[in-house]
């Protein structure tokens, strides 16, 4: 596995070693250890979470608040998307941007996302097939949000605009300005 730090250097790109013949390709799509050594330090993942879209759909940006913040690993099975974090760390000198890479089922890269940042993808391909683990559970009570398409973000979704579908609690989250987001005290991955 290689990893790679982003322009938002807390944000890691995640690339498998693939082994291929003949018969197809074997790869190991997650190793603790290799994954330790290069943070210096454990993430205890402990949830899995899968979810299937098609075509336009945009999912996020979501994120839970303190102490239920999660760190994620971000991979496609399926499909292509393009998997979006974006760093809501109010004293961070990277407050507000964003990373943008597409994860696809043949590139097979993952993302790794901390605490501290909203998640969301768009997928560009006809269906998508996306898995994450998360080193903290789902807690309802701590769920947040930041609107999409807030032009605070300037995200391109690489989608053309008529074709996006959201739920309708994602076209009702906050722009930024209005948005709970992390103070200096979040602590990164634990």
């Amino acid at each position: 596995m290689h990893f790679e730090r982003c322009p938002i250097p807390e944000v890691i790109l995640c690339t498998p070693k693939l082994h291929t013949d003949a018969r197809g390709y074997f790869m190991e799509s997650f190793r603790q250890d290799a994954l330790d050594a290069f943070l210096g330090f454990a993430i205890n993942f402990c949830q899995d979470n899968e979810s299937q879209s098609r075509y336009g759909v945009v999912r996020g940006l979501h994120y839970q608040q303190a102490p239920y913040a999660q760190t994620k690993l971000v991979r496609v099975l399926h499909g292509r998307i393009l998997d979006v974090a974006v760093d809501l760390r109010q004293e961070a000198s990277t407050f507000g941007q964003h990373v943008a890479v597409v994860l696809d089922a043949q590139n097979k890269q993952q993302l790794l996302i901390p605490k501290g940042f909203a998640h969301g993808f768009a997928v560009l391909s006809s269906t998508a097939v996306v898995a994450y683990k998360s080193d903290a559970y789902y807690a309802p009570k701590a769920e947040r949000g930041v609107y999409y398409g807030d032009t605070q973000l300037n995200i391109n979704w690489q989608l053309p605009v008529d074709t996006h579908q959201l739920s309708s609690k994602d076209q009702a989250w906050p722009s930024l300005a209005e948005a709970e987001v992390f103070d200096s005290n979040t602590s990164l991955y634990r």
